[in-house]
Order: C-alpha cells, then sequence, then structure tokens
C-alpha cells in the first residue's frame, strides 16, 4: 500500500495477462486512512511526555529570551549577568534594610504588658538592651519608658490596653511642641514590634532625645488635663 499524489493505491495480484489496474483510493479516504493509522499506539511509544513537551518549549522561550537581552545588553551575556547580580544585591540590601514590608499603619495590640514597671525601670531595660547593640528591644522598651512617665505625671490617664498610637496622640494635646516627634516615636515601635523591620541606633537615639526634651517641656493644660493633674 502507498500514498502518492494524494490517491492511495494497492497494487493487486496481476494476473498473467499483466492487464489487471491498480486498486485507487479517492484523497480524503485515503488521508482518514492514514490517520488513522498513525494514530495507532504503536507509532507513538517513545513519543516525549506532556510534561516534557513543556519543559521543552519552556527552555526554549528562556534560551530566546536570554539571547534577546544578551543582544541588547552591552558586553553580551556577561553584561547581562553583571546588571542580574546588582538587581538581585539591590533587593537583598533593601530587604535587608526595610525589612518585610507587611505593616499595618497603626497597631491594635497594647502598649505594656500585664506586668507594670516603672519609667525609671523601662528606660534602665532600654539602657541595658542598647548596650548589647540589641536597638529593636531598646527601642520598644525607649517607648514604653516615654509613655509610662507620661503617665507619671499625670498628662495621661493611666490605662491599661492604651496603644503606642493612642498615647501619642493623647500626649500631643498637652504637648503640642512634640506632636510629630511622638507620632513618629509610635511608628518606629510599630515598625519594629508589628511590622517585622529592625531598629538601628539612630531610632533608638532619636527616641532617646525625645525622652529627655519631653521631661524637660511645660505641658499645655487643657480643661481635663488640669483636673488630673490637681
Amino acid at each position: 500500500m502507498s500514498l502518492a499524489g494524494g490517491v492511495l493505491w494497492a497494487a493487486a495480484p496481476r494476473s498473467r495477462g499483466g492487464d489487471t489496474p491498480p486498486v485507487t483510493i479517492p484523497r480524503d479516504p485515503a488521508r482518514e486512512a492514514a490517520r488513522r493509522e498513525l494514530s495507532k499506539p504503536a507509532y507513538h511509544q517513545d513519543d516525549p511526555s506532556l510534561l516534557h513537551r513543556g519543559l521543552d518549549r519552556f527552555w526554549e522561550w528562556v534560551d530566546k529570551l536570554f539571547s534577546a537581552a544578551s543582544g541588547a545588553t552591552p558586553g553580551g551575556g556577561f553584561g547581562l549577568l553583571v546588571i542580574a547580580l546588582a538587581v538581585i544585591a539591590l533587593a537583598v540590601a533593601l530587604w535587608w534594610r526595610l525589612g518585610t514590608p507587611h505593616r499595618a499603619p497603626h497597631s491594635t495590640a497594647a502598649l505594656f504588658d500585664d506586668r507594670p514597671h516603672s519609667a525609671a525601670e523601662h528606660r534602665a531595660a532600654a539602657e541595658a538592651h542598647a548596650a548589647q547593640g540589641h536597638w529593636t528591644q531598646a527601642v520598644q522598651e525607649r517607648m514604653r519608658a516615654i509613655v509610662r512617665s507620661l503617665e507619671e505625671r499625670a498628662l495621661l490617664d493611666p490605662r491599661p490596653g492604651r496603644t503606642a498610637d493612642e498615647a501619642a496622640t493623647e500626649a500631643g494635646r498637652t504637648l503640642p511642641a512634640h506632636t510629630d516627634g511622638l507620632r513618629t516615636a509610635a511608628r518606629d515601635f510599630d515598625d519594629v514590634t508589628y511590622g517585622g523591620r529592625t531598629a538601628t541606633r539612630q531610632t533608638y537615639e532619636r527616641l532617646t532625645t525625645l525622652d529627655t526634651d519631653l521631661g524637660r517641656t511645660t505641658p499645655t493644660l487643657t480643661g481635663s488635663t488640669r483636673g488630673a493633674a490637681e
């Protein structure tokens, strides 16, 4: 049986006279017969799997992409490698500096735990952490010292469950000159406590300066805070 010119023909046994014509099949039936024949499993035992074919297509696409990028980059493949390494290094540096970017803009967790401490105790804890280079814990304890000190001066009413943001907002009413500093301190506290970021020496020193300045500032008493102070 053979397919030639779109006509499937098979040589029939010739008669002794040699005048028997070949058996012919029209084009469309011949194509269908060939398709059925080639679809048999015996012809596809060594075909690559669907996953294999997909991986081949993917790597072909990667190779074409890399070749195109290499042609458009000064220095070719080496230049592209240098650029890729620079991008990776920049990403690692940003992650190391900023930490995981998953921080709610305002915290809802309480500033203090269930064990009350004085402002002096929080300051001592902050200084101990700072001496060891534990800046995250130092920042946390310094912020607690700031808020506890305001409570001890009757500029904030002692309230369990208060957050750093709430303390900064309330304290800003009686200490308006330090409103921005208090908000920044609360944001720093939230960043290192709930945002997964790592504090630095500069952050701790900023809170320490704020703590010192607040102790030297005369509050602006409103009606409610004047009654609390009396």
